[in-house]
């Protein structure tokens, strides 16, 4: 149900101790709403000094009063923004004063949705905007704000351009299926051979792009493995330049696992210590090796420790990471003996470096790898994307190229089949649910 015809109103700061809020207004009545709260008419293009509070109210608070006019504004509605002080009770109270004027509490995500309903955004410039939000790192963030502003290629996003080519070549197959096979000329053969390599090339990239975006939305999974005592806490702790975990000669100190956020060369790296891996009659032990075992099986990346001459007591942990994610392994200790891998000491910082640059290398790997990070999403609009690019990769993957000799009437038909994928996740073609999916992730404000 449309409800473009509410006036809206939110918080658009972050709760806490600040200096200043905003308590964003928008919809047909946005004016009014702030007139009747700041007790002077909006004027767009001019920001005044006022008083809050409502005809006849005590004042509740003071600060300045914008206004947009509609459609040169972030929703593409008349907005008004009300900047008062911030803390937890003078935004509260503006807010509430702009209900009593006549506005209602925006859902989550509402004005970032009636900036897409008024095509003041691509429905992938949406996305953008919630992943600069979330973003942990700035190689995270200068992702975002490229999808926010369309990349090169002005304010029309990846997927809307890969629809758009699938769909101009689908409707040159249908056109030609108008005319006898033997009335096209070699050169129509030619063109749509091109046509054909120039969209897969681009749905592989594209597919490349979100694997690469998936992991700097939700972050890589970097897991902390090995034999108990092997020195799992102390790197973490040197990784991060603090001391997060607590640190023992004692076997068996970490029972359960340990997360911080790292960035590691512009990519957000969720780093977990884990309990270590051996057999124990220890029921709590037992079973933070069982969680260790677990995460190792969902990792993206696995940082196998193994201190000279203590192969054996690690070598269960590499079995049970088994085929799955790619492991690096660490000859933790280096100060006291070398070992296979790459040597590292959590002591002197020797080998620190070089780890970095190794996880760096491997997550890069894994963004390009066709066959991972796509197993797993934790967003669903995400999810949609990655099975619409490799449904319309699937649809064409029997087509070589037209001069090769095939149906045209299944060329048509598979084309057809990607376009519908494409459309569905560009927002050429949508649904409430599509929608309610990707702005139910922003905040109230937004």
């Amino acid at each position: 149900m449309d409800s473009r015809s509410d006036t809206i109103a939110a918080i658009a700061t972050a709760p806490g101790r600040s200096g200043v809020a905003v308590v964003r207004v928008s919809g047909p009545d946005a004016f009014a709403v702030g007139e009747r709260v700041a007790g002077r008419r909006p004027e767009p293009g001019r920001v005044f000094f006022a008083r809050f509070g409502g005809p006849g109210a005590a004042a509740i608070d003071n600060g300045l009063l914008l206004a947009f006019a509609a459609p040169h504004s972030y929703t593409g509605e008349d907005v008004v923004e009300l900047q008062c002080h911030g803390g937890s009770v003078a935004p509260r109270r503006v807010l509430e004063a702009c209900f009593a004027a006549g506005a209602r509490l925006a859902r989550r995500g509402e004005f970032t949705e009636r900036a897409f309903l008024y095509g003041k955004i691509s429905y992938e410039q949406a996305e953008g905007v919630i992943d600069l939000i979330d973003a942990k790192t700035a190689r995270a963030a200068d992702a975002a704000l490229e999808e926010l502003e369309g990349g090169d290629q002005g304010r029309t996003g990846v997927f809307r351009r890969l629809y758009d080519a699938t769909l101009e070549m689908s409707a040159t197959v249908e056109h030609s299926l108008d005319v006898s096979e033997e009335e096209l000329p070699p050169s129509f053969f030619a063109a749509l051979d091109a046509s054909l390599s120039g969209l897969r090339s681009a749905i592989r990239d594209a597919r490349r792009r979100l694997r690469e975006r998936k992991l700097l939305r939700d972050g890589a999974l970097v897991v902390l493995a090995g034999a108990p005592n092997a020195g799992k806490s102390s790197l973490m702790n040197a990784l991060l330049g603090e001391s997060r975990a607590i640190v023992s000669a004692t076997p068996g100190t970490t029972r359960d696992s340990i997360e911080e956020w790292l960035d590691v060369g512009g990519w957000p790296v969720r780093l977990v210590d884990t309990a270590g891996l051996r057999e124990s009659s220890d029921a709590i032990e037992a079973e933070g090796v069982r969680r260790s075992e677990s995460l190792m099986g969902k990792a993206d990346l696995v940082l196998m420790l193994e201190p000279a001459g203590e192969e054996a007591c690690a070598s269960r942990g590499r079995e049970a990471s088994g085929a799955g994610a790619p492991t690096i392994l660490i000859a933790s200790k280096c100060d006291i003996a070398r070992g296979p891998g790459l040597n590292v000491s959590s002591v002197t910082g020797e080998g620190l470096d070089a780890l970095r640059a190794a996880i760096a290398a491997r997550l890069a790997e894994l963004a390009d790898s066709p066959s991972a990070g796509e197993a797993e999403v934790s967003s669903e609009v995400a999810g949609r994307r990655m099975a619409a690019l490799a449904g319309a990769e699937s649809a064409l993957a029997p087509f070589e190229g037209p001069s090769s000799g095939f149906d045209l009437v299944l060329f048509a038909n598979a084309l057809r089949d990607a376009c519908e994928r494409l459309g569905a996740v560009c927002g050429a073609t949508y649904s409430a649910d599509l929608l309610d999916s990707l702005f139910s992730r922003f905040c109230v404000g937004k």
